[in-house]
């Protein structure tokens, strides 16, 4: 059986590659809900959009830095780029389990600027 924290990555690098509709059969539960503001709060909702934007960019890469557990919670710091030279996005996404499927998630995410001030980076 998968921790809760395999669980997280697998759905991301399922999403990074493209299959949405894989990562959210597999892993996503029955009474989802996210908080992403700009789509509406249920599963179909943010998987049609996961899906748009994989068709309309189809390098994107997803590379995962770091991930926490804690209880129920699963919080994964993620690198997304839309294709390989874009700088990208740092993100970060937190799951809430419960059965071992995702109920909730919420994300978070700053774009990377060309030129960085901070020598430690952004990720």
């Amino acid at each position: 059986m998968n921790s809760e924290k395999q669980i997280a990555q697998n759905f991301l690098k399922l999403i990074g590659e493209g299959n949405i509709k894989e990562a959210f059969k597999n892993f996503v539960a029955e009474d989802f809900k996210h908080h992403n503001p700009f789509f509406k709060g249920d599963a179909q909702s943010l998987m049609n959009a996961m899906i748009e934007d994989a068709q309309n960019n189809p390098e994107k890469e997803l590379k995962i830095l770091r991930s926490l557990a804690d209880e129920e919670l699963v919080v994964v710091h993620a690198h997304v780029k839309q294709n390989p030279i874009d700088s990208g996005f740092a993100l970060v996404h937190i799951f809430k389990f419960q059965a071992q499927k995702i109920v909730e998630l919420w994300d978070l995410g700053q774009e990377i600027p060309d030129e960085i001030i901070n020598e430690n980076g952004m990720l």
